[in-house]
């Protein structure tokens, strides 16, 4: 996928952040149906370098998960994969990633942020969280397992909800930290990731107990 600065002119931009480790079928079917049910132009697939609320988590490197999206969605021709928090120093803010992709795309440009019904709950506890909710719409995807107090959330941040959509979406119970534990246990992600993403896992040894056995990235 393109740079931010190669790609086609889009005016509707959907954000979809996170550590993506790995990406899998779950986040491409819900930045499909962000896409789809919204009418956006683009979606950005941003991997988080060094997130504020993952500290001392043993992430992947940001180039490897940088590469697993690339890979993941080489043919999807709506989905830019950006480096803006991975060529940036930490730690890496949702509100200093709006700014900067604001700056990138211009005023003009509607700007969808992507996220769980959960996230949208503990939103009250993010860095800048009124700034975020002043300059872009959130979207929050529905999960049958995540309860909202509206009321609760107004009082912390006067004006919310009318900066929310939320989505109806497929909900597929797989997540990157169970694919992690299958690969660490032999057993098989063949269906749960792309073809591709599955590959470089392997080739690359992601997700082994000895980080001594990973070969070198390829760049």
């Amino acid at each position: 996928p393109a740079s931010p600065s190669q790609a086609p002119s889009c005016r509707r931009i959907g954000i979809f952040g996170g550590t993506f480790d790995p990406i899998h079928i779950g986040h491409l079917i819900l930045a499909e149906e962000a896409w789809f049910q919204l009418n956006l132009d683009c979606v950005y697939i941003i991997p988080a370098g060094d997130p504020p609320h993952k500290q001392g988590v043993d992430l992947s490197p940001v180039e490897d998960r940088l590469r697993m999206c690339e890979l993941a969605t080489a043919d999807i021709d709506y989905i830019t994969v950006s480096r803006v928090d991975a060529d940036r120093p930490g730690p890496h803010y949702t509100s200093d990633m709006v700014r900067i992709l604001r700056r990138q795309v211009g005023a003009g440009v509607e700007l969808y942020f992507l996220m769980g019904m959960d996230s949208l709950r503990d939103l009250p506890t993010w860095h800048e969280a009124a700034w975020l909710v002043e300059n872009c719409l959130l979207v929050a995807l529905s999960r049958h397992d995540v309860t909202l107090d509206w009321d609760e959330l107004e009082a912390a941040l006067p004006g919310l909800r009318d900066h929310v959509i939320i989505l109806d979406m497929p909900e597929l119970e797989i997540a990157s930290h169970v694919l992690r534990a299958r690969v660490r246990a032999g057993e098989p992600i063949r269906h749960q990731v792309p073809k591709p993403v599955e590959d470089y896992i392997y080739s690359h040894g992601l997700y082994r107990d000895l980080r001594s056995d990973r070969l070198p990235l390829a760049r």
